[in-house]
């Protein structure tokens, strides 16, 4: 299957939460939070999101929403990137990824930073960064919540 990564559309909306939803790592909070970050990043509101839907046949299939980070000189946040269960393990994820990286080098970029939950349900996630050249720079416990600590991956990227 070939897939197009364009930039997302309010259109992309629907099909980008019941993906999320699809996926089971999302309390119904993050996913309003997806949703108001969708709503952002393709209103042109200023919000400096940046979000890119990939699509085959008229069909989403994953989605990447990244930014520059505030305060820093050449730091962008990876704020979601989800692939729909169904698309998992084809090397989705590992494109949308390279794709933002690109587009984070282009504009001056240096280092990605990446957050995430450090609960087991997350291993796969975070075997998916290590995978793509992410390290851990860092653990906060109980960030989320107790027994819920948040991690923090970074790439340096040129």
């Amino acid at each position: 299957m070939e897939w197009m990564i364009r930039k997302a559309r309010a259109a992309d909306t629907p099909a980008v939460l019941e993906m999320i939803r699809r996926t089971t790592f999302f309390r119904p909070d993050e996913e309003a939070i997806a949703h108001e970050v969708l709503q952002q990043a393709t209103t042109g509101d200023g919000s400096g999101y940046q979000s890119y839907v990939a699509e085959s046949g008229g069909r989403v299939g994953g989605w990447v929403c990244f930014g520059a980070t505030p305060c820093t000189l050449g730091t962008f946040d990876v704020y979601w990137i989800a692939v729909d269960p169904d698309r998992q393990k084809t090397g989705l994820g590992s494109r949308l990824l390279a794709f933002a990286e690109q587009r984070i080098a282009e504009q001056g970029g240096r280092l990605v930073v990446i957050e995430t939950s450090g609960k087991d349900l997350y291993r796969p996630t975070h075997r998916f960064y290590e995978k793509n050249g992410y390290r851990r720079a860092a653990c906060i416990e109980d960030f989320y919540a107790t027994d819920d600590p948040k991690l923090i991956y970074t790439k340096a990227i040129t």
